[in-house]
């Protein structure tokens, strides 16, 4: 069962959840002498990205990459790239290293192997996953109905990422296998709203994972906190 936090506001849950991966990136440099950050896109983490670039940490030490990415290019005002390098490494974190899943390939497919290097020169575990979710139940770029999604779901299925099509969503994707997701020493739930709320709560109901993706990580045995506002 997640652990859910529930703030008065946006701005204390802010606060919160940046202080909280602050130390929890400090604890893998120190365990470690380096961490990891796994963000996602969307416009709710931009005011978490900016307090988190504030924080002080040994920046230098610390690999941030994405859930997912569009495949479009990075300067693209849809590029989960673009929203990190404009949101998240600026002030004190403009030192981490970034490590992209776009590459020059002209489709998701066809990058999907140079991807998968890039994943696979991590350190994982990862320190921190910070997921969203969306009102259909996705979570990085698992889309219900997508037609790769049970590949993407397999346990067994030996990618690291995957290209995906999203039924409804635009632009081709590279999404991390749900292996690689949990492959996270801490998995942190990003939402705000009473809709998102509700969807949530959907997800923690009976039901199959392939109609609400983000059940797959909620039912993992590895810690899962949930930090919402409305």
């Amino acid at each position: 069962m997640p652990e859910f936090k529930e703030f008065k506001d946006s701005a204390k849950l802010v606060a919160a959840l940046a202080a909280q991966v602050a130390e929890l990136l400090r604890a893998g440099i120190r365990e470690r002498g380096r961490a990891s950050l796994v963000v996602s896109g969307g416009s709710t983490p931009v005011p978490f990205f900016a307090a988190l670039s504030e924080l002080a940490l040994d920046w230098q030490q610390v690999t941030i990459t994405l859930a997912d990415e569009r495949w479009v290019g990075q300067t693209d005002a849809d590029s989960n790239e673009h929203l990190v390098r404009r949101h998240l490494l600026q002030n004190r974190a403009a030192a981490a290293r970034f490590v992209g899943l776009k590459t020059e390939a002209p489709t998701a497919a066809q990058g999907e192997k140079e991807c998968g290097v890039r994943l696979a020169g991590l350190a994982a575990p990862f320190d921190v996953l910070i997921l969203g979710l969306g009102n259909d139940g996705h979570t990085a770029s698992l889309f219900p109905q997508a037609a790769r999604l049970h590949e993407a779901l397999a346990p067994d299925s030996g990618k690291l990422c995957m290209a995906i099509t999203p039924p409804v969503a635009p632009h081709e994707r590279m999404t991390m296998t749900l292996p690689t997701l949990l492959h996270s020493r801490q998995i942190i739930l990003h939402i705000a709203g009473p809709d998102k709320r509700a969807v949530y709560e959907m997800a923690m109901a009976d039901g199959p994972v392939e109609e609400m993706p983000i059940r797959a990580v909620l039912r993992r045995a590895a810690p899962v906190t949930v930090f919402w506002a409305p």
